[in-house]
């Protein structure tokens, strides 16, 4: 049986809490079941769970999620890459998301210049 995931109140209590690594990463992985990566997110970086931010972060890339690789970029603390926003404008782009795909590209030229 699938863990039960927490209503908005209750979520914003638990990320207010210090949850044990074991209790976080458990919800985090509830959450990426249900295929919400972002709400994992928080989850993932109190579980002190890089590995899987990093995974995360490739996902989004790889999908051309430019708010996903944003929001797992701010809870890794680490900026993404030129060649990060340039894959991600190039899957957004193949994937319709000319918005996406725009503003990866000013990322990506930004840090070049």
């Amino acid at each position: 049986m699938a863990k039960k995931l927490p209503d908005p109140l209750s979520r914003r209590h638990l990320l207010e809490r210090d949850l044990p690594a074991a209790q976080a990463l458990a919800t985090a992985e509830a959450y990426l079941a249900e295929g919400r990566s972002v709400d994992a997110i928080d989850f993932l970086a109190m579980a002190d769970a890089p590995e899987r931010l990093a995974e995360l972060r490739a996902q989004a890339v790889e999908a051309g999620d430019l708010f996903l690789l944003r929001a797992v970029a701010r809870a890794s603390g680490t900026a993404p890459t030129r060649d990060e926003w340039a894959a991600l404008a190039a899957a957004a782009e193949a994937a319709g998301n000319l918005a996406y795909a725009a503003d990866a590209r000013r990322q990506a030229e930004r840090q070049a210049g």
